[in-house]
């Protein structure tokens, strides 16, 4: 073994360490190794049973007449059967690395010390018998047809990445299955055609669109066509094994092939958008046509019926795969009893995009966390080897775009492009492995994209002798036609007959646009639900609806608060938190915070509704306010008090994230996307965290209902306020908010009191729309002694928009201080310390869409009153701005922070003279 190199060396000691597992215990090893360790021992007792040297007498070689055994006879076979063996290893780990994937050049030679010399092995050793090749499946076979079957699985038009995987049981059944199918995989006959149709419809479609709309964008698929029966062949497996929903993510690219050809849009649908007609009655602004979504109910080649749906989504790379997963969980847990069996996401990827956009790792780290797992994903990556312009040596260091795969032990198949029967197996395989373990598993069809980034683009700017070869690169249906047409599988009359009935067909529908254009505006609704809904008018936001609820309910909702089971342990603190919760409810009957909050998702919890909050350190709050989850301290068992509330109940999601802000917001907007009648909630650990999520609110949350129609109720709480914790810690950036408001497109409040968050949240769920609410959440007013709301105020009341003044005198006010959040009680204090009842403190607690209404009510008891504007932010930020454009009539006059580049002083002794000054300011 002297002169094994290095690589043969290590999986040799590999080899030995399996070796020793199977003499003390055989079945501690895969049954392909078993085989193999029983017929190496054969052939170091007996010799190889093809060398007419061997032993006649039936004895081991070596063995003496009296019975004592001898070393054998060729140690030297045996070393050449580690050698193989090592070799066989080393394949599928490493053989995809010679895998011929890529249908327009040679691949980049990664060394992947493959060679027989490798492994102490020779062309003269290509003949000779090794028990090795039952690792195969193929039984004790010559070096040379082992090295067929080695060339033919693992460096084929397929490259399997899996050998990374720690779970054994999911290594070797991903490698029976490689080992076993792709050496006799062939579709059926039906399936070749069924292949031929789908490529069909997509190379002319796609081609159709250029001749008659050349020059307009529509990100085509082109050399990228196999997508389309990879995507038939996944969704129509998946039916198969019983999945009845699936929910697809995708850029643009090819968007609006698969929304035709897989999700059965109407042609004329989109040759609609083409000739630039104005749907009637639309509702909101609309998008471009390779944004949108879908949704139908889908018969697949089997007759199976499957619901396929297609988010819609911006142009920001990979921005739709958190909320596509949270609708997969959304919908998992309420329409299929969660079981993730029965609904499947698929993320349709681009190469550079998947290798390059952070929330790709972020989603991926997700996907076997409890509060975000959805059963697994299957990734397809449309590999086009380029990005906008940029090579791929340039988009990343990793060898492949799909290496993120890896972090969670997820399978990755490569295939080449040009190959869809290669492609087909792959689509198959993943659905099958996504389906026996729940888990995720990547497919990267390597293919190549045959005009620029959009269709007036000239890619030969920067990749010229690529596209010169793609130029004359047929196409994946024509190569496939005629390699049909070749074995004899397809009549060459039938596929040209296929191409000009399709042909036809476009033709016909596009006349029918021609002559009536300007199709009826249809509502994307992802689920049904939806239907139940309306969308908000002006004058919804004039009145509150009624939100009280029942005291005894409350009281119920109460003694879950504060109470513990009798073998449940708790800190002190968290005693103490008991017991000053017993109080406030049961004996002052004046509520904080927290219990305010709880006792609003108890009382939804009992109305058979879901309740999800999400967000980094939720259960306890960041600023330990919520403890809405208990630890047991002697073994750290959890108690949450909501989901004891009564028999039969709802119980709450509460879920501690990853440290993600992207893509967990982008999770709970899907998840609140599927599900209309629940309330869904990210909580951020300080409100300006959010800012690493600004993609998902200015694309998702800000727009939605105006670029898709689709409404959403998801909540944001932004821990916001001025208490000297430096500029990281003080702002949630109120005025990005704001300057996203126009159209009631969400609503953006700073609450002050307990009965307003209670109502506020149970609001959400009473209209008869939703909306995104965003709230500039408090932090020293979680403990306010001040900040308390009476019992009353929840049974009775609804959300209050505007909160007047109670102590000042109406008679002698001659100035109202206008103001949001916690700043109000800084002004109070001032306010009741100097007697001022001439002037009235007039707290904003929801800012959009603005209260006017609501506003005037309260003013009105003043006689004309000099209106000043109060806020703790700096006079560029917070709420100024978008008040002084909004009540510009009013003469409002501002007091606050000077105008800043940072959002505040790191300095809290700056931040204390700071704060007294505007509050001295506000009075003076």
């Amino acid at each position: 073994m002297d002169q094994y190199s290095y690589v043969a060396n290590s999986d040799a000691a590999y080899i030995d360490q399996l070796y020793q597992s199977y003499k003390q215990d055989p079945a501690s090893v895969d049954t392909s190794w078993q085989q193999f360790f029983k017929g190496f021992e054969f052939s170091l007792a007996y010799g190889d049973p093809a060398d007419k040297s061997a032993p006649a007498n039936g004895k081991p070689n070596g063995t003496a007449t009296n019975g004592s055994a001898t070393a054998p006879t060729d140690a030297k076979q045996s070393e050449k059967e580690v050698s193989v063996a090592s070799l066989i290893k080393a394949y599928r780990s490493r053989g995809h690395l010679l895998s011929k994937t890529n249908p327009i050049g040679q691949r980049k030679d990664r060394n992947p010390r493959l060679s027989l010399t490798d492994y102490a092995l020779s062309e003269a050793d290509l003949d000779t018998v090794f028990e090795a090749g039952k690792l195969l499946g193929i039984g004790a076979a010559t070096l040379r047809k082992i090295m067929e079957s080695l060339e033919t699985i693992y460096a084929g038009r397929i490259g399997f990445e899996y050998m990374y995987i720690r779970e054994i049981d999911v290594k070797n059944w991903l490698r029976n299955k490689i080992e076993k199918e792709a050496l006799t995989f062939s579709p059926t006959p039906d399936e070749k055609k069924r292949i031929l149709e789908k490529l069909n419809e997509a190379s002319i479609f796609e081609n159709f669109l250029h001749t008659k709309y050349l020059g307009q964008k529509r990100f085509s698929l082109e050399g990228g066509e196999t997508t389309i029966p990879a995507l038939d062949a996944i969704i129509s497996r998946a039916a198969d094994l019983g999945v009845q929903e699936v929910m697809i993510g995708m850029a643009h690219r090819g968007r609006l092939n698969v929304l035709t050809n897989i999700l059965g849009k109407s042609y004329e649908a989109i040759f609609d958008g083409f000739e630039g007609s104005v749907p009637t009655q639309v509702h909101g602004d609309g998008d471009v046509k390779y944004h949108l979504g879908y949704t139908s109910l889908t018969k697949t080649a089997s007759g199976k019926e499957i619901n396929v749906k297609l988010a819609p989504n911006p142009s920001h790379l990979e921005a739709v795969n958190p909320v596509v997963e949270g609708f997969v969980r959304a919908q998992a847990d309420e329409e299929y009893a969660g079981d993730f069996a029965k609904i499947m996401p698929i993320l349709i990827h681009g190469d550079a995009a998947v290798a390059g956009q952070g929330i790709v790792y972020e989603v991926t780290q997700m996907a076997k966390l409890p509060g975000y797992q959805t059963g697994g994903t299957l990734h397809f990556v449309i590999n086009n080897q380029i990005g906008f312009t940029t090579d791929f040596d340039d988009a990343r260091s990793s060898i492949y775009c799909s290496d993120v795969a890896k972090i969670i032990d997820a399978p990755i198949f490569h295939v080449n492009g040009d190959d869809p029967e290669a492609v087909i197996f792959c689509a198959k395989l993943a659905v099958e492995f996504r389906e026996m373990f729940k888990r995720d598993v990547f497919i990267d069809m390597v293919c190549y994209r045959r005009y620029g980034h959009n269709e007036s683009d000239e890619p030969k700017f920067t990749q010229p002798t690529m596209y010169s070869v793609i130029e004359k690169h047929n196409n994946p249906r024509e190569m496939y036609s005629k390699l049909l047409i070749e074995r004899g599988d397809v009549d060459a009359a039938l596929a040209s007959k296929m191409d000009a009935e399709f042909k036809k067909v476009l033709q016909d529908r596009l006349d029918q646009v021609k002559q009536k254009p300007g199709l009826p505006y249809k509502p994307l609704r992802l689920d049904q639900q939806w239907a139940e809904l309306r969308y908000a008018e002006p004058a919804d936001f004039r009145q509150p609806p009624q939100t009280g609820v029942p005291a005894e309910t409350l009281e119920k909702i109460g003694k879950a608060l504060t109470a513990v089971p009798a073998d449940f342990k708790p800190l002190k603190q968290i005693d103490k938190l008991l017991s000053d919760r017993q109080k406030m409810i049961f004996e002052t009957k004046m509520v904080n915070w927290s219990v305010a909050e709880q006792m609003a998702y108890g009382s939804i919890l009992l109305e058979n509704k879901v309740v999800r909050l999400s967000g980094q350190d939720v259960q306890r709050g960041t600023f330990s306010h919520r403890h809405a989850v208990l630890h047991d301290v002697t073994n750290n068992q959890q108690y949450t008090p909501l989901n004891h509330i009564q028999e039969g109940q709802m119980p709450i999601q509460i879920y501690n994230s990853l440290l993600s802000e992207y893509g967990v917001l982008g999770f709970e907007f899907g998840y609140s996307m599927a599900a209309p009648h629940a309330l869904v909630i990210w909580e951020a650990q300080f409100g300006d965290f959010a800012n690493g999520a600004q993609v998902i609110i200015d694309q998702f949350i800000a727009a939605a209902e105006s670029k898709w129609g689709i409404q959403n109720g998801l909540v944001m709480l932004l821990p916001h306020g001025y208490e000297g914790q430096g500029p990281e810690h003080s702002n949630a950036r109120p005025e990005r908010y704001l300057q996203l408001c126009a159209e009631n497109n969400m609503v953006v409040a700073n609450i002050t009191t307990p009965a307003n968050i209670f109502h506020a949240m149970r609001r959400q769920l009473a209209w008869e729309f939703r909306k995104p609410l965003v709230i500039m959440s408090p932090k020293s007013l979680l403990r306010h002694p001040l900040a308390v709301s009476p019992l009353d105020e929840l049974v009775n009341g609804s959300f209050r928009e505007v909160i007047g003044d109670a102590y000042a005198d109406p008679k002698k006010v001659k100035r109202v201080l206008l103001c949001s959040g916690k700043v109000y009680y800084d002004l109070l204090e001032k306010q009741q310390a100097d007697e001022r009842t001439d002037v009235a403190i007039v707290r904003m607690e929801q800012l959009y869409p603005l209260p006017e209404t609501q506003l005037d009510a309260v003013l009105n008891q003043y006689k004309k009153p000099e209106l000043v504007w109060v806020q703790e932010e700096p006079e560029n930020m917070g709420y100024w701005s978008f008040i002084l454009r909004r009540m510009y009539a009013r003469n409002l006059r501002y007091v606050g922070r000077e105008s800043a580049s940072s959002p505040a002083t790191g300095f809290a002794k700056v931040h204390t003279q700071e704060q007294a000054e505007l509050v001295a300011k506000a009075f003076s």
